[in-house]
């Protein structure tokens, strides 16, 4: 199967967003190219003017790209090829295929009301009339579909699926301005692209009964099609604004690794085994659009957040570093040269506990306090005592001794200072959490002095100790 095409099939939202359902239409696409040594084409579908903004369009770019989900060509402009549509219903006409129907819109309301009255599908007088006849007036142009009969659509993700001819209407396939519709320009650019598989979304299921039969009328082999169920909320029902997130930007915001969306978004429909965790190598290697179930997932935010906890673990911390940047910016953090290094030198610390960056961002605060540091009145209050602030001082010079400044060292360190003060760390510990943090979120005692380094720790310590004096 190599160089076969897998299409994605992404339109711009009116919202002006990119759906979580289209991001993983878009990953199920790209891990079936990827499996079967085909390619990862993209279509820009802006035949809806007003819709299609350059904003919008950019949305599309920007949340495939932070997805790592690059299209393997040049993305293809649908509206741009309009002229290629227009000479394809032409050839349709010459074949028969298609026939102008030239009802006025008071006609087609009547045609409308018969129908319905009727329980059948709009059909056109001109349908069986010659062409000869044909008055001076605007037409549209519509698929002359069979009447009796069924067409069937094998679906790799539903199975067989069965459609009577006779509910299934003479769609338009050009307006009466001469714009191609949507149905005509998805086939006519999918044969012209190579298309063998279409995945999207099973919303288009009905349109894949119709496409199927433009293709036919055209002689064109069809593809094999494979429809994705939706993507609920957690309740199971629709998702909404109600249970959260639903655009990509906003994961992205929400403080999510792209690496964990694509796991994520893997899992939702499709899996392998018990296995949870996965590489993109794995899921590409493992992948077959024939194993997603039928059923709509629903999205689990305990399961999103165990799996970003994974990639932040495993994550570069200078790469995270630049992310937690960004997030302390978007607070009005001012941050000051040498911040960066900090942080990263301070994440490894921290980020077990981390959901996401945004967690991340709360858990390195401590570290970029500027000296002195303004303490909590209770740890003002205890190191003013004669024992705690004489224990204080004894601590200070036991670490500044220290031959080394790491955890295994500083660890070692503070547990021979309590054995030979006869107390345990319940004694000094919090009060010292205190003063390297000025009452912050912090990790270890040794984690946090690790990540401060031997200057800035002590440093801090004496400024406590200095508010003594």
């Amino acid at each position: 199967m190599s160089d076969r095409p897998v299409r994605t099939r992404i339109a711009p939202s009116p919202t002006g967003m990119m759906h979580i359902g289209t991001a993983r239409v878009a990953l199920f696409n790209w891990l079936y190219a990827r499996h079967t040594g085909g390619k990862f084409l993209l279509r820009i579908e802006d035949t809806d003017r007003e819709r299609s903004t350059d904003a919008a369009v950019q949305v599309i770019f920007d949340g495939l790209t932070w997805l790592g989900l690059e299209p393997d060509e040049t993305p293809v402009f649908q509206f741009a090829r309009a002229d290629r549509h227009r000479a394809v219903v032409d050839e349709m006409l010459s074949r028969g295929a298609a026939y102008r129907d030239y009802m006025t819109p008071e006609e087609l309301e009547a045609e409308r009301e018969v129908a319905r009255a009727e329980g059948r599908v709009i059909r056109s007088p001109w349908r069986d009339l010659s062409p000869n006849d044909a008055p001076d007036r605007p037409f549209v142009v519509r698929l002359k579909a069979p009447q009796d009969g069924e067409t069937v659509v094998d679906d790799q993700v539903k199975g067989l699926i069965r459609f009577e001819n006779r509910t299934l209407d003479d769609l338009i396939l050009l307006r009466t301005d001469g714009t191609p519709t949507y149905n005509l320009a998805v086939v006519v650019d999918d044969h012209d692209m190579g298309i063998t598989h279409v995945i999207r979304g099973d919303d288009h299921l009905n349109n894949a009964a119709r496409q199927t039969l433009i293709y036919q009328g055209l002689g064109w082999e069809v593809p094999a099609w494979a429809h994705l169920p939706m993507i609920n909320g957690p309740d199971g029902k629709k998702l909404s604004k109600r249970h959260g997130s639903q655009a990509v930007s906003e994961f992205d915001d929400m403080g999510y690794l792209p690496e964990a969306m694509r796991n994520y978004l893997a899992k939702l429909g499709w899996g392998h085994g018990d296995d949870e965790i996965f590489s993109d190598a794995e899921a590409a290697a493992w992948f077959d659009i024939k194993d997603v179930v039928s059923a709509p997932a629903r999205l689990d935010w305990d399961k999103l957040n165990h799996l970003n906890n994974h990639y932040i673990r495993q994550a570069d911390p200078v790469r995270l570093a630049g992310l937690v940047r960004k997030v302390l910016e978007s607070r009005d953090v001012r941050l000051r040269a040498g911040d960066d290094t900090l942080i990263a030198q301070t994440i490894p610390f921290v980020r077990d506990g981390a959901k996401t960056t945004l967690d991340l961002a709360d858990a390195v605060v401590f570290a970029l306090k500027a000296r002195p540091l303004e303490l909590p009145e209770k740890t003002r209050s205890q190191l003013a005592e004669p024992e705690m602030a004489a224990r204080f001082q004894a601590l200070r010079a036991a670490l500044a001794a220290s031959p080394a400044w790491d955890v295994p060292t500083l660890e070692g360190c503070l547990r021979n200072f309590a054995e030979s003060q006869g107390i345990g760390l319940g004694k000094f510990g919090p009060q010292l959490r205190s003063v390297l943090s000025g009452g912050a979120p912090a990790p270890d005692l040794a984690g946090a002095m690790t990540a401060l380094g031997r200057e800035e720790s002590l440093g801090r310590i004496d400024d406590a100790l200095s508010l003594l004096a």
